[in-house]
């Protein structure tokens, strides 16, 4: 009997001495390089979730409508995704059309792209939003904001008011955190360069 109790005093020894051990919690959580780590990772994520909000917004707000030259599909006319929102394209012809209708205040034209506009206002161009320094590169979100918010060009206090069509009213009253949204998006997209032509004011 002492044998059999002997061996299998010995067994559960041997079993519990080549058994890994689990380690202890380390004292004091996450190490410094660790802490690090994880922190640039939860900015990293923040910063795709605010671009992520700004696509969303500028694809239900219809922004590609005006300022994404346009390719012909099965369906219809589709943004072209090489020069998505990079405005009317300076490269491509107006074509005619019968200026005499404008003056009566009645009617406004579009071209094909929906680019390029005319109306009792003049002739205005869809502006190219991508991050080129022909676009808005070299844009402040202020410059940004005060476009948006206040109608004006190139978001300067002291130039001209945005032309129609372009509907800067109504986001006036945005949220801050969308507005950032929406330029972090549009400072994340694939840069085009294209000088949009200037607005023609109404001829006398």
């Amino acid at each position: 009997m002492k044998l059999v109790y002997l061996a299998a005093s010995a067994a559960v020894w041997s079993i519990c001495a080549f058994t890994k051990q689990p380690e202890a919690p380390k004292k004091g959580g996450l190490t410094p390089s660790e802490t690090v780590s994880r922190s640039s990772q939860t900015v990293a994520d923040s910063k795709d979730d605010v671009v992520k909000r700004g696509q969303y917004l500028v694809t239900i707000m219809g922004c590609a409508d005006c300022h994404a030259p346009k390719k012909m599909t099965a369906q219809g006319p589709a943004p072209d995704m090489d020069r998505f929102l990079s405005g009317h394209n300076s490269a491509q012809p107006l074509g005619t059309f019968d200026k005499s209708i404008l003056k009566t205040g009645e009617w406004v034209v579009f071209n094909g792209q929906s680019t390029a506009f005319a109306g009792p206002w003049g002739m205005s161009f869809a502006a190219n939003l991508t991050p080129d320094e022909t676009g808005i590169g070299n844009w402040t979100f202020e410059q940004f904001d005060t476009a948006m918010r206040k109608g004006k060009f190139k978001g300067l206090e002291n130039s001209r008011p945005l032309m129609p069509p372009m509907p800067w009213f109504n986001y006036v009253n945005m949220a801050d955190g969308d507005m950032r949204a929406i330029f972090a998006y549009l400072k994340s997209i694939k840069p085009v360069s294209n000088v949009v032509p200037s607005y023609i004011p109404p001829a006398p």
